[in-house]
């Protein structure tokens, strides 16, 4: 095969990936929406996946926090959980209006560290 036709075939390739991959994605969402007027915001099922939705958030933050990856983890472990420490410190003092406060916590104290450092 010539240079231009491999070139085509390879584009043709990458666009029926882009194409198949929205296609299940808006597939999906078209059914979420045409089933959300069928599901009970308090029904076990949903309640469930509630659950699992905040353990997996959870478990990577802590993942993060205790095996980071690139940049985050030049920063000693101590002074990770010292700041997520102080972070929810700050955030269980008031927990209605306290979510920005705490995480402009964390944020300017890790941007304190890596200009110290």
């Amino acid at each position: 095969m010539s240079v231009v036709v491999q070139s085509a075939v390879q584009c043709w390739e990458q666009w029926l990936g882009l194409s198949a991959a929205c296609l299940g994605t808006y597939a999906c969402r078209a059914l979420g929406v045409k089933l959300s007027g069928h599901i009970h915001a308090e029904s076990e099922i949903f309640k469930w996946i509630s659950a699992v939705t905040y353990a997996m958030v959870a478990a990577l933050t802590m993942r993060m926090i205790v095996m980071p990856l690139g940049l985050l983890s030049t920063v000693p472990l101590w002074l990770r959980v010292l700041i997520c420490a102080l972070s929810l410190g700050v955030m269980m003092s008031s927990p209605k209006r306290r979510l920005v406060p705490a995480l402009l916590t964390g944020t300017l104290l890790m941007l304190a560290y890596g200009v110290t450092r």
